[in-house]
């Protein structure tokens, strides 16, 4: 099951690395692609950079196989945007686009564990950070004065 953690007024789901990978061998890849449409996604609206574009990025999975260079800049893009985002929060070991591509040539079903295991760490730092500063949902109130 997926954590929600609010982090600026918005919401975003802290998925088990082994259930990214479970269901996508479950639903034989088809889980991994709606996977990486929203990792992509959840990435776009955590930095506000518009020049990220989920579908562009599944499109060069899917179709773009063809090709077979696409899915590897998907891949690689999507990697350089998080490694960026752990690199903004202080996240000393942080992904390696290299070896997200090598992953999805060899082991495609392992890519998205990777990547989800870092991004639930921008989301642990993120959503910490919301809450020391006063403002996460998840803040718990200061205990209450003593009766006396």
């Amino acid at each position: 099951m997926a954590e929600t953690v609010t982090i600026n007024g918005r919401p975003y789901l802290k998925r088990s690395p082994l259930g990214v990978l479970g269901l996508t061998i479950i639903t034989i890849g088809i889980y991994g692609l709606y996977w990486f449409y929203k990792a992509n996604q959840e990435i776009r609206d955590s930095t506000g950079d518009q020049t990220i574009d989920p579908t562009r990025s599944l499109l060069a999975v899917i179709p773009g196989a063809l090709l077979i260079v696409p899915p590897f800049i998907a891949y690689y893009n999507t990697a350089t945007h998080l490694a960026q985002m752990e690199r903004q929060r202080g996240i000393a070991n942080e992904v390696s686009p290299a070896l997200v591509v090598i992953l999805g040539l060899v082991i495609w079903l392992a890519m998205g564990a990777y990547v989800q295991e870092h991004l639930n760490r921008v989301w642990d730092s993120a959503s910490m950070a919301t809450m020391g500063a006063g403002v996460g949902a998840g803040r718990t109130p200061p205990p209450p004065p003593p009766i006396g």
